[in-house]
């Protein structure tokens, strides 16, 4: 079994900074390409960032220059640094992650090509 566990996220005025950490648990050497997603209320869920094996990675437009998604295979964990927050960053992230292999560039911004996720962690960015 494969389980992700997201931590990190909570309440933050516009302007401030959260860091969010997803752990990852279970029989497995390491993840492929691994991502963050978020929904909002009544809206679809969305790519935020996604890195591959070897470190490249994909952004959302929205969060360019502003979240930063790295990853330490030696702990089986991603994070997402998240600066300079808008009110419209406030969602459940959701942590995801794939074990077929795609080699060290591939970082998928499709959601469908993710076969592991965490029960996500809300973000309220309020002032």
């Amino acid at each position: 079994q494969v389980q992700l566990v997201e931590s990190g996220g909570g309440l933050v005025q516009p302007g401030g900074s959260l860091t969010l950490s997803c752990k990852a648990s279970g029989r497995f050497f390491s993840f492929e390409q691994m991502g963050w997603y978020r929904q909002a209320p009544g809206k679809k869920r969305e790519l935020v960032a996604a890195i591959s094996s070897g470190g490249f990675f994909n952004y959302a437009d929205s969060v360019k220059g502003r979240f930063t998604i790295s990853r330490d295979n030696a702990r089986k964990t991603v994070f997402l640094q998240m600066n300079n927050l808008k009110v419209e960053d406030t969602a459940v992230y959701y942590c995801a992650a794939d074990l077929t292999y795609s080699g060290p560039y591939y970082a998928s911004t499709d959601l469908h090509e993710y076969d592991y996720w965490g029960q996500g962690t809300q973000v309220t960015v309020s002032s």
